[in-house]
């Protein structure tokens, strides 16, 4: 297949923007379609903060902290050390530069601008040729029923560190939300090459994607292959919480699990080499192969793979 061929792939934050900068690096710049999940997005100290979609955004534009593991190269903490004195929520933190993300964005949804068109010119600004699209410009909110009680997402994510165990998720605003038109378009597209749904937590991150009506449906009927990549390795999540999430939710904490998490519309799966014994009687195609992204090498080794696997099971 050619490298000029367009690519979707399917990501939340950190994890899934390792792959989605490895897919950018070896393909032709502008071929790469990312559906970033909004489930996480909040209101704080009134603004509007789109995580995951930020975190795509600096990470193809060569802006992330690589040292934090989010947020933006070489920030300042000024204005978080000015509200932390004044007795305001810092349990978010928000760096200085950062926060101009977040104001610009909150500024320009006010003016009546929806949230595609705000970040395609955020990424035009900061010079990323891979498009990035919500998954929907209507709000979609998750939230966790724990043994706390219902809680918004960044609530449990961020302020109680993912301790709070989890009983089920609901996307609020899922059940009128329309997937975003391009969206939908690119996977009609006959000449997709492949859609990568990237090594995120299926729960937190894939999950909201799938909730909005439509979603499954086309990717059911999808021509291009799905291909799903493993965020678990050796029986352990790479970052986060998905293996804590899989045992409170009575799931083996498993690559299989994940496999069978998507196997409705799956066509092919990527799971790590020290899962080969977690592999048998998968009814599904699978490619072992390093998955751990240390380095920008390793992201477009593991990038090539997927593409590889995709050109070998074209529906």
């Amino acid at each position: 297949m050619s490298e000029s061929q367009p690519v979707l792939a399917l990501s939340g934050g950190v994890g899934g923007a390792k792959l989605a900068l490895g897919l950018y690096r070896i393909l032709a710049p502008d071929t790469l379609t990312v559906v970033a999940n909004t489930g996480d997005d909040f209101e704080h100290l009134r603004l509007s903060i789109s995580p995951d979609l930020d975190t795509l955004l600096y990470t193809l534009s060569g802006q992330s902290n690589t040292e934090l593991g989010w947020g933006r190269q070489g920030e300042t903490w000024t204005f978080m050390t000015a509200l932390e004195k004044l007795g305001g929520e810092s349990w978010f933190r928000l760096g200085d530069g950062d926060l101009a993300t977040h104001i610009e964005r909150s500024r320009r949804l006010t003016a009546g601008e929806s949230l595609s068109a705000i970040i395609d010119d955020f990424r035009c600004r900061s010079g990323v040729a891979a498009r990035l699209l919500p998954m929907s410009d209507d709000r979609v909110r998750t939230r966790l029923d724990t043994d706390q009680g219902w809680l918004d997402f960044q609530d449990y994510f961020v302020r109680l560190r993912c301790e709070p165990r989890v009983r089920r998720l609901d996307f609020a605003g899922s059940e009128t939300a329309r997937p975003h038109p391009d969206f939908l378009a690119a996977l009609a597209d006959p000449k997709l090459r492949a859609v990568v749904i990237c090594p995120s937590n299926p729960f937190i991150s894939i999950d909201p994607i799938l909730s909005i009506p439509g979603v499954r449906g086309a990717l059911r009927l999808c021509q291009a292959p799905v291909v799903a990549v493993s965020p678990i390795i050796g029986g352990q999540a790479v970052k986060g919480p998905t293996a804590k999430m899989m045992e409170e939710l009575g799931l083996p904490v498993s690559a299989a699990a994940v496999a069978r998490h998507y196997q409705e519309f799956l066509d092919i799966y990527i799971a790590d080499e020290a899962d080969r014994g977690a592999m048998a009687g998968l009814d599904l195609p699978v490619v072992l192969a390093p998955t751990l992204m240390v380095t920008l090498e390793d992201r477009e080794a593991l990038a090539r793979i997927v593409l590889d696997a995709a050109d070998r099971v074209r529906r």
